[in-house]
């Protein structure tokens, strides 16, 4: 028997340590640009400020996609 449930999370819901921690445990390979990346996400969600492309551009860059 399966049971499924639909959840909605967000990123912000997550600290960049939590999401750098989780990528290391997918043995997910981090560019110094995509240290970057989150570290420019980090400061505007912390200042309010609209970080959608920067969230984009990393992950087109881990993926290499944007749905």
């Amino acid at each position: 028997m399966y049971i499924t449930k639909e959840i909605d999370v967000y990123l912000d819901d997550f600290d960049t340590e939590d999401l750098i921690e989780e990528l290391k445990k997918r043995e997910v390979a981090l560019a110094n640009n995509d240290l970057q990346l989150m570290q420019n996400i980090y400061e505007k969600r912390r200042l309010g400020q609209d970080y959608q492309k920067v969230l984009d551009d990393l992950i087109y860059n881990t993926i290499g996609r944007i749905s």
